[in-house]
């Protein structure tokens, strides 16, 4: 495989598509320091403004499975910019919403959007890349997930410091009119629209449902309502073996389950889950702590969180250098043993953990980070044929995506009942939680000495999409 140089076109390109990205991403995390600002306002109790965060979530994760038909019947770029417009719209009507309802019926729209623009964005950058660039341009973008937790927090202290909570939303329009113009130019129009099979409307009534419905079920065990909580998770998790059980029979399901049978696809799909449940659930966690724990101001909470930050930059440049050099398994592993020792710290919380061991403990975990999700997505974009990227590319961002939501919301129950055991010793009710972060470090390992030892070479055109 000839390995082409990056050129400053493809680096254009990637710029344009990770603004979208980036905005998608960094709305899952920046409400969630303005509930109490949006509860005041609103009038509202705790409770029902954390729905502002749900339903964004809940909407993200119904809308990615469709991406890939989507990106098929009407064309990747024609469907990233209708997606950068609506989540515009969104935004706008989030910031003039006058009413709690209205906001949360707004975030809906916003995430639905939302849920459509990394994995549209990350298959017209694989197709522009192709095989032999895509690994180290991803190393770059794949970057942005990483941040979003870190600067989530800290974007929306500094804005709530100096603005009224509209302007959550509002810092996402000059954004998505630069992408949106900058697009037209930057981004190739890719493969043409009206390709793929009919839409699975039967798929798509199992499993996003299905996966929106679980993960209702999981934030009310949270919010302390085990009876509903306990009916969705069951309903969700019958709902998705009626997917699967479909999807097993069909010719062209909405999201094809026997992909994740063939390797290495299904021990990347692993890796991608534990890797979202592990991000996300310490960024739940971690800044719960410094603020319900140590007493931290919400600014000073985030800038405590930009080691990780700083570490997934560092991991990212590494990874840039090395990806094309040394086995996935090898980066994976390493990347994995790195954010299990900066885990490790946190299963000691309490009054005597210097703020330094904390920083240092998330610069490690984001460097850490950087080294599995490059390697994993380009060992799967490697093997697909190019016909195939927009299926493969929403189903690892829905792998990605159900690991940070279904991982934080287990994460919250298990503290919610430790918190209940422990009584008054706050920082040791976090540490246990924490422990289970560790473990997931543990069963990740167990998956990734299956990945290959050395790279993944390009589909071979011959055998049409069959690895696909």
């Amino acid at each position: 495989m000839t390995v082409r140089p990056i050129d400053a076109a493809l680096w254009r390109t990637a710029a344009v598509l990770v603004l979208g990205t980036f905005m998608a991403t960094l709305d899952s995390t920046i409400v969630s320091v303005g509930v109490g600002t949006l509860a005041e306002e609103f009038g509202a109790p705790v409770t029902g403004v954390q729905w502002v965060t749900t339903a964004y979530l809940l909407a993200v994760v119904t809308a990615v499975p469709a991406s890939g038909w989507l990106a098929e019947r009407f064309g990747g770029r024609r469907v990233w910019l209708i997606a950068v417009a609506v989540f515009l719209l969104a935004s706008l009507l989030c910031a003039l919403a006058p009413t709690l309802p209205a906001l949360i019926a707004f975030r809906v729209l916003q995430g639905l959007a939302g849920g459509l623009l990394p994995p549209t964005g990350q298959a017209l950058l694989a197709r522009a890349a192709g095989p032999d660039r895509i690994g180290r341009v991803v190393s770059v973008v794949g970057l942005v997930p990483l941040l979003s937790p870190v600067l989530g927090p800290l974007a929306s202290g500094t804005i709530l410091a100096v603005a009224d909570w509209p302007w959550l939303f509002y810092v996402n329009l000059p954004v998505g009119v630069v992408a949106v113009i900058l697009a037209r130019r930057w981004v190739p129009a890719g493969e043409p629209g009206g390709r793929g099979d009919g839409f699975d409307f039967r798929g798509a009534m199992l499993l996003s449902p299905g996966l929106a419905v679980l993960v209702f079920g999981l934030t009310w065990f949270e919010q302390g309502n085990p009876v509903v909580a306990g009916i969705a998770v069951a309903a969700g998790v019958v709902m998705l073996a009626a997917f699967v059980r479909h999807g097993l029979r069909a010719e062209a399901p909405l999201l094809d389950p026997r992909l994740f049978t063939k390797p290495p696809f299904g021990v990347a799909a692993l890796a991608l889950v534990l890797l979202g449940a592990s991000v996300f659930g310490t960024m739940f966690l971690l800044p719960l702590y410094l603020q319900r724990g140590a007493g931290l101001s919400t600014w000073d909470t985030g800038l405590l969180l930009v080691p990780q930050g700083i570490g997934a930059a560092a991991g990212s440049v590494l990874v840039t250098r090395l990806v094309d050099r040394i086995s996935p398994r090898t980066l994976v592993l390493s990347g994995i043993g790195l954010v299990a020792l900066g885990t490790a710290p946190f299963t000691q919380l309490g009054p005597g953990l210097p703020d330094w061991v904390i920083a240092v403990s998330l610069l490690l975990r984001g460097f850490g980070a950087a080294l599995i999700g490059a390697p994993v997505m380009t060992i799967v974009y490697r093997r697909v044929e190019p016909a195939r990227l927009s299926r493969a590319a929403g189903a690892l961002n829905l792998l990605n995506t159900l690991g940070g939501s279904i991982g934080t919301a287990v994460l919250a129950v298990v503290l919610q009942a430790r918190l209940a055991a422990r009584g008054p010793d706050v920082a040791a009710a976090f540490a246990d939680a924490f422990w289970c972060v560790l473990g997931l470090a543990v069963v990740a390992v167990a998956g990734a000495t299956r990945l290959p030892r050395t790279g993944v070479a390009a589909p071979d055109k011959k055998k049409g999409h069959a690895d696909a």
